[in-house]
């Protein structure tokens, strides 16, 4: 409330009370005048009853001239305490009886005219004349006291009261006004006391929302400092053992040497794609593949796996139910999942130790529906409670920098979630860790049906059918063009896809045109297969792509996807998969 609003509200409050205080003397005079002229209405009243009863008392007296009887008619006025003086006139004027009380005076004559009743300096004044049979015989005069002070007294008393009851008002008002008044200021300091409280607080919202923004930002910088440190040593790893093996290759002329570097080089291929697919599941530009899975075979097909990835010095062992419900779940998701876990029990357990992978059924609770429960046991060191509240943060690692890019658990609690599941942790300090992976299970049945033909590719399948590469990567296409030409294939490359589409306007004709998704340009891979299908509808294309969204679009808008990084016979398959799909 502002300090004009606190002025407007007094000044009302003072003409509120002067106007009761203006009404209330108004009232009281009223009354006391009104009290007043009845007061002395009923005194007149009184006395000229009194008059006209003397007035007719002495008539006779009067007649026959007897002085002594109308003086004892004017003594017996006396009576009456109010009377001050009396006196009785005959017809020619002379006194002829009178009693005065207090001093008052008694004129020898009568008054000169006479008069019903006349209030003169607190004394009432009555005049009657003496009639008898119509004939004036003379004169009588009274003359009392105005009124008693005890009624006069008890006539102004209303007014004191009322006079009494307006002080009593406008102390009363006043007192209000002044608490008002004190309220007003309290309530004004106040809310100044709050607006300069309110303008601390939101300077201090500001401040720690400044505070939180660094915080994040330094942690950000934190993360992608050490995932960007993990994921250069394991690049570097990779890049170091294919460029080793390529090197050793050219070097040696061995074929048993040759396959086993050669297999070295493609499982560097291989760690590098998962490596991507980690970081493309945690970016969430990886959409789950769902399909109904039998447990006990999925996970039992994974020991090879397993027995690669961990050391010598870890046995592993399988506890597996035979009628583990089937659930619905990513396959690669799931197998990347359990591998994380497993290298993670690895890493725990440094000088060797076990891994047991158990799962079995579990019923409906309250808060979870029914599924499978799936166990990764180690007897390794175990996780301290502060660091087990962050184990699935993203980019969390205890291990130095080069060791791990904090991205393995991140993506099994990713999974879990995803799922419809959830994942758990219970570890002691220096008594291992076990990993409780819980998913949903599902009333579909497994496809155990036969799989779908695939087309087989050989060395010269091509048949020397043309085929259209369009990729901006020189090195990229490079390599593309050997697979090719191994694949017995003849192919002309075009940079972008508007160089695409001159070549397909020129006079050779193309078989199949083989384009990456993304390129630089006002079209990319997708558009340029729109194009192709609104003017050449009988020239099929195979669109190859490193990003799951981009594949997602292509497969969503009809045409076939060829996930980068792919090895010859998947390009061979896809090829082969693609001509024959469109009778060529």
């Amino acid at each position: 409330m502002n300090t004009g609003l606190h002025r407007l509200i007094e000044r009302r409050f003072r003409l509120v009370a002067l106007g009761c205080l203006a009404v209330l003397l108004a009232a009281g005079v009223g009354v006391a005048a009104y009290t007043e002229q009845a007061a002395r209405r009923q005194l007149a009243h009184e006395a000229e009853a009194q008059a006209d009863l003397l007035s007719s008392a002495v008539s006779g007296a009067l007649a026959f001239g007897d002085a002594e009887a109308a003086q004892d008619y004017v003594d017996a006025v006396q009576v009456n305490p109010n009377v001050v003086s009396a006196a009785v006139y005959d017809v020619s004027g002379r006194r002829v009886a009178a009693f005065v009380r207090g001093g008052e005076v008694v004129g020898e004559q009568p008054p000169a005219r006479a008069a019903s009743a006349r209030f003169d300096a607190g004394r009432l004044t009555i005049v009657r004349p003496v009639m008898e049979a119509g004939q004036h015989l003379g004169t009588v005069r009274l003359r009392l006291l105005g009124a008693p002070r005890e009624q006069t007294l008890g006539r102004y008393a209303a007014l004191l009261l009322l006079l009494g009851l307006a002080g009593l008002v406008v102390g009363v008002l006043a007192v209000a006004q002044g608490a008002l008044r004190r309220a007003n200021r309290d309530l004004a300091q106040r809310a100044e006391a709050l607006a300069e409280a309110n303008a601390e607080l939101e300077h201090q919202m500001t401040e720690r929302e400044k505070a939180e923004e660094a915080l994040r930002q330094s942690q950000k910088m934190e993360a992608i400092g050490r995932l960007t440190g993990g994921i250069a040593h394991d690049f570097n790893n990779l890049l170091m053992v294919a460029s080793s093996g390529v090197e050793l290759m050219e070097r040696t002329e061995d074929p048993k040497r040759r396959q086993a570097l050669s297999d070295g080089v493609r499982q560097a291929v291989e760690r590098g794609a998962a490596l991507t697919r980690q970081l493309l599941a945690f970016s969430r530009r990886s959409p789950l593949r769902t399909e109904v899975i039998a447990l006990r075979p999925r996970i039992l097909g994974l020991a090879m796996l397993l027995e690669r990835s961990l050391r010598e010095d870890v046995e592993v062992r399988f506890d597996l139910a035979d009628d583990l419900w089937p659930v619905e779940a990513d396959p690669g998701e799931l197998e990347l999942a359990i591998l994380n876990l497993a290298v993670n029990a690895r890493d725990a357990m440094p000088g060797g130790g076990r891994l047991d992978i158990s799962a079995n059924n579990v019923a409906a609770q309250e808060e979870r529906p029914a599924g499978v429960a799936l166990l990764v046991a180690d007897n390794g060191t175990g996780i301290a409670p502060d660091v087990a509240a962050r184990i699935f943060e993203p980019f969390f690692t205890t291990k130095e920098v080069g060791r791990g890019t904090g991205l393995g658990l991140s993506q099994v609690y990713g999974f879990a979630r995803s799922s419809g599941g959830e994942v758990s942790v219970r570890s002691v300090e220096g008594e291992g860790a076990v990993f409780t992976l819980f998913l949903p299970r599902t009333d579909r049945s497994p496809d155990t049906g036969p799989s779908r033909p695939v087309a087989e590719s050989t060395p010269g399948g091509g048949k020397g059918r043309r085929v259209l590469l369009v990729e901006d990567d020189d090195a990229v296409a490079a390599g593309v063009g050997h697979m090719l030409r191994d694949l017995d294939y003849v192919y002309v490359r075009a940079a972008s896809a508007a160089a695409a589409l001159g070549v397909l306007e020129g006079p050779v004709a193309f078989d199949v045109v083989l384009s990456d998704m993304i390129m630089p340009g006002g079209m990319d891979g997708l558009g340029l297969a729109n194009a192709i299908r609104q003017r050449r509808r009988k020239v099929p294309v195979l669109l190859m792509t490193g990003f799951s969204e981009a594949a997602a679009a292509a497969g969503a808008s009809g045409f076939a996807v060829l996930h980068k990084p792919y090895g010859i016979e998947d390009l061979g398959r896809q090829l082969e998969s693609v001509l024959t799909q469109s009778g060529t």
